[in-house]
């Protein structure tokens, strides 16, 4: 038998609950983000790798949204509209979900929660601040 502690298991999924998912792992490394949509969203960011993340629902109805570089894919609900994650532009390989999108979540809870801001509004100059090991390049 293992000593090891399980993963926390978060819930959640769209207004409508057409679309439901799980990622393991504790809110950390939070963001909030000023940009354009995230701004319009209302998006609090958390980026799991994509192997601690799990949809619930065989064929759910999504969306996809681009704009700008096209990198980014913001999939939606096609049925509520909500946002529940994201395929960043930043980091692909990773999912970011909406933590407005998990069970449970209150005004209250968020509020508590330790999140950084990025400064999305200027996001090619943000993003190479943030990580300046991809500065020699154009940001993804």
């Amino acid at each position: 038998m293992s000593d090891a502690t399980p993963p926390i298991v978060q819930r959640g999924g769209c207004h409508c609950r057409a679309i439901r998912f799980e990622a393991d792992g504790a809110l950390e490394g939070l963001e909030i983000c000023n940009c354009s949509i995230c701004l319009m969203h209302g998006t609090v960011h958390w980026y799991v790798p994509k192997e601690r993340f799990r949809l619930l629902c065989e064929d759910p109805p999504l969306a996809t949204y681009r704009f700008g570089t096209g990198r980014a894919r913001n999939h939606f609900c096609s049925v509520c509209g909500v946002v529940p994650f994201r395929i960043a532009r930043s980091d692909p390989e990773k999912i970011d979900v909406n933590v407005r999108c998990l069970d449970g979540m209150t005004l209250e809870r968020l509020q508590v929660l330790d999140t950084t801001r990025f400064d999305g509004e200027h996001w090619e100059d943000a993003y190479r601040a943030q990580r300046p090991e991809r500065s020699d390049g154009d940001a993804p």
